[in-house]
């Protein structure tokens, strides 16, 4: 299996639990009489994927020779992840033993936010300024992908065959990725391992590279909180406007998916040809008309054929987004510290993302639907705007070369 197969298993099975906890669980569970306020307390548990970047320098600091950094690493995270889905089987009825669950729940995303800190370290040492684009293509494509066969394939399974069936199929799935772990020869890591303090103060060196600090707190806060307002708004005007919980769920979990993962696949392939910039701004574009498409719903109308083509329009371009953003973040992520490196600046896209659902909800009520939605729009074209004039500034592409840092000596571009 080549590289971008080897990354493409990776991310599916890392992503392929998240969705069952984050979509299929909580259908599960809400089937099984639990209150939503007491799922809220499941959905809490993702806050553990945005605080990974606290432990992200082990990782780059410790590691095997022997079986590969990295990948010594993975074989206990990607086993981890199988057992702890495992541990899951006694609860037969979740709604039940709720206390136990969301416990295990949380081991798992801890697990799976280590696994992704260990997975994009590699995609770093293993992917040229080339191939990067096409890598974090198929790294949101696969979570895209591990969300609909988590949190769709495995609740057909267990609405068919029961909880033993589902979760069992869940582990299954989970298991290819131990076995591409074990297959996977990860090059000999050549670059002089620093001190674990040395490790943790390149969370924050990695600011000091030219135009990082432009990049993390102007251009990824102004796409993700733009974005990400008009679509917290997306359930709540749903509802509003009369859809069954049911309904909502298929569409926005399962229907529009499918858009989204072809989306990332080609932005990925795009980023080659066109550049980090073309495809910033197409992705730009395309969140702005889909914004519109979606003023009908924002006003109460939402006919089923066109709101469905809105919302799968809407995420495609989300997604497009997303992947410039990713792939510069590993641009700028050093092959000595990438684990760090881009844990901790996808982290604080995910941090923007938080605080747009809580900015977007809050001025709906406020200002209503439409006026959110349109202020979004301004917001996501002056990240555009900014990103544009930060390639053409300090471009992403070349080969990798060394330069002296003087706290870390790591390997820069």
């Amino acid at each position: 299996m080549g590289r971008l197969g080897t990354l493409t298993a990776l991310y599916v099975t890392q992503y392929l639990g998240i969705g069952f906890i984050t979509v299929g669980l909580t259908a599960i569970l809400r089937d099984g009489g639990t209150s939503l306020d007491t799922l809220a307390l499941l959905q809490v548990v993702g806050l553990i994927w945005p605080l990974k970047f606290l432990w992200a320098p082990l990782l780059d600091r410790y590691g095997s020779r022997r079986r590969g950094h990295y990948r010594s690493w993975l074989l206990v995270l990607q086993a981890a992840l199988v057992l702890t889905l495992l541990a899951l089987l006694p609860f037969s009825r979740p709604a039940d033993q709720l206390g136990p669950v969301i416990a295990v729940c949380a081991v798992f995303v801890f697990f799976s936010a280590t696994q992704d800190i260990a997975v994009d370290a590699v995609a770093v040492r293993l992917l040229a300024a080339s191939e990067r684009g096409t890598g974090n293509g198929i790294q949101v494509a696969a979570s895209y992908l591990g969300n609909l066969l988590g949190g769709g394939a495995c609740v057909l399974v267990y609405d068919r065959f029961g909880w033993a069936a589902a979760v069992g199929l869940l582990a299954a799935l989970t298991a290819i990725g131990l076995l591409v772990v074990w297959r996977f020869r990860e090059p000999e890591r050549t670059d002089r391992i620093v001190r674990i303090g040395v490790a943790y103060r390149a969370l924050v060196s990695v600011f000091g590279q030219p135009g990082c600090r432009r990049w993390t707190f102007g251009v990824v806060p102004l796409v993700y909180v733009g974005a990400g307002m008009a679509y917290a708004l997306v359930t709540p005007a749903l509802v509003d406007a009369g859809w069954s919980l049911g309904r909502i769920g298929v569409v926005t979990g399962v229907v529009t998916s499918v858009p989204a993962i072809a989306a990332g696949l080609i932005a990925g392939l795009g980023i080659g040809r066109f550049g980090r910039a073309g495809v910033l701004v197409a992705g730009g574009v395309a969140l702005a008309l889909s914004t519109v498409a979606l003023l009908p719903l924002m006003n109460g109308r939402a006919p089923l054929g066109g709101t469905v083509a809105a919302l799968c329009f809407f995420l495609a371009a989300y997604t497009i987004a997303s992947v410039v953003l990713y792939t510069v973040n590993m641009d700028y992520s050093r092959p000595g510290s990438g684990g760090a490196d881009f844990t901790v600046l996808s982290s604080f896209g995910l941090v923007c993302s938080f605080v747009a659902a809580s900015l977007g909800l809050a001025a709906a009520d406020r200002f209503g639907y439409p006026a959110v939605a349109l202020a979004s729009l301004v917001l996501v074209a002056a990240g555009v705007v900014v990103g544009v004039t930060h390639q053409r500034r300090f471009p992403s592409s070349g080969p990798t070369i060394r330069v002296a840092h003087p706290q870390t000596d790591l390997l820069v571009r």
